[in-house]
């Protein structure tokens, strides 16, 4: 005999993102990862920011505000329609972006405006261990 017939058991709620399986952990745990970076520099040797930076800038969710924002400022309701993830983590990835140096705030009313830094592009190659001419030769 088969047991009574039981209602499906509702699947645990999942983190909606275009990246699945090891990915998706990988994920997770470079979130902790680049927080202890965002951290360490603050009051690091150069190599260490360096070393910051790109961990912050390596996070997928990251990438895709930083991408956003390089085509124009947005506040978070904009920025939260691109990325796929829940406000709360939305804004603590601006957190670490922030703190980086990478993304400026604005106040416009009760609003707060996001944009990529005017010096973004070229913090972001310095910290590289080569120069972009050193890869196209």
């Amino acid at each position: 005999t088969t047991p009574p017939s039981m209602p499906p058991r509702a699947s645990p709620r999942r983190l909606i993102t275009p990246w699945a399986g090891a990915e998706l952990e990988a994920y997770t745990s470079n979130m902790a990862e680049s927080t202890m970076a965002v951290a360490t520099e603050r009051n690091a040797d150069p190599a260490l920011a360096a070393v910051a930076l790109l961990s912050a800038i390596a996070d997928p969710v990251r990438w895709t505000v930083l991408s956003r924002l390089g085509e124009a400022p947005a506040c978070v309701c904009n920025l939260g329609e691109h990325v796929p993830i829940a406000a709360n983590l939305l804004s603590y990835h601006l957190k670490v972006l922030r703190d980086t140096g990478l993304v400026t705030t604005s106040r416009r009313g009760r609003w707060i405006d996001y944009a990529l830094a005017p010096d973004a592009w070229e913090r972001i190659t310095a910290a590289l261990p080569f120069t972009p001419a050193q890869v196209m030769s």
